[in-house]
C-alpha cells in the first residue's frame, strides 16, 4: 500500500487550520485522556496512520502495554481504566458512531456526568478532529512509522 496523496504539500492552509484545533485541544486540560481517546477513535475507522502514532503517544505518557493493548476492549479491562477514562472512551465511541446510533441520551449522561460542560465540550472537540484526521489517513492511505521504520 503505498500513500494516495500527501495531504500536508497539497493543501497546506487546510492543514494548519487543523494543526490549530489540534493545538487548541492539546492544550484544553484534559491530558492523556487527549490520547487515550485519539486512539480509540483511530481504532474504531481503522487508521493504521494514528493507530501507530497514538499507541507510542501512550506508551510515551507512561501507559503501561498491558493496558494499552486492551483499549479496544476496555470495558472488559477491569480497573485499568479509571472512571474518567471509562467516560471518554464511550463517549468517544458515541460520537465516532454518530450514524449509526444518534448518540443517545444515555450516551451523553455517562459522560455528562464525569465531567463539566468545558471538558465534555473539549472531549466532543477531540473526538471530531481524530476523526477528520482518520478520514484523510484513511483516504490518502498515510504510511504508519512502523511500516515506514520497517522498510
Amino acid at each position: 500500500m503505498s500513500e494516495r496523496l500527501h495531504a500536508q504539500s497539497t493543501v497546506p492552509a487546510g492543514m494548519t487550520a487543523l494543526g490549530r484545533a489540534h493545538s487548541y485541544v492539546a492544550a484544553c486540560g484534559l491530558g492523556r485522556l487527549v490520547d487515550l481517546v485519539y486512539l480509540r477513535v483511530s481504532q474504531i475507522n481503522g487508521c493504521a496512520y494514528c493507530i501507530d502514532m497514538h499507541s507510542r503517544d501512550l506508551l510515551k505518557t507512561g501507559m503501561p502495554v498491558e493496558t494499552l493493548v486492551l483499549v479496544p476492549a476496555w470495558r472488559e479491562a477491569g480497573g485499568l481504566f479509571d472512571a474518567r477514562e471509562r467516560a471518554a472512551l464511550a463517549w468517544a465511541e458515541a460520537v465516532t458512531r454518530v450514524a449509526g446510533t444518534g448518540v443517545p441520551d444515555a450516551d451523553y449522561a455517562a459522560p455528562a456526568a464525569v465531567f463539566d460542560a468545558k471538558a465534555l465540550a473539549d472531549l466532543t472537540l477531540a473526538v471530531a478532529l481524530m476523526n477528520a484526521y482518520n478520514r484523510l489517513g484513511v483516504a490518502f492511505r498515510m504510511t504508519p512509522a512502523a511500516v515506514t521504520r520497517a522498510a
